[in-house]
């Protein structure tokens, strides 16, 4: 083979390999970015957590303070009808 022939192959060569490095170090940027907005996602989903277990704790104690009076309305309702002379029990 002629020189011309190995010096085009060795160009193609290193051709290839600059154009499979540059591929391989975009790769890498890609799969970083890819990382801290996991990690962003992440952090915004333990602070919707955390939110919500808060919202949770308070309608829990909503709740409880409902059923409180119901019983209480109830109770009240119980004695009304206790003393009203038109209601038998």
């Amino acid at each position: 083979m002629d020189a011309w022939v190995w010096i085009l192959i060795i160009v193609a060569v290193v051709v290839v390999l600059a154009l499979a490095l540059l591929a391989w170090r975009r790769s890498g940027r890609v799969q970083e970015q890819k990382r801290e907005e996991a990690a962003e996602m992440r952090q915004e989903a333990q602070v919707r957590s955390g939110r919500a277990v808060e919202r949770e704790r308070e309608a829990e104690q909503a709740a409880e303070r409902a059923r409180a009076e119901r019983e209480r309305a109830e109770s009240l309702a119980e004695k009304a009808d206790d003393v009203d002379p038109d209601v038998e029990r």
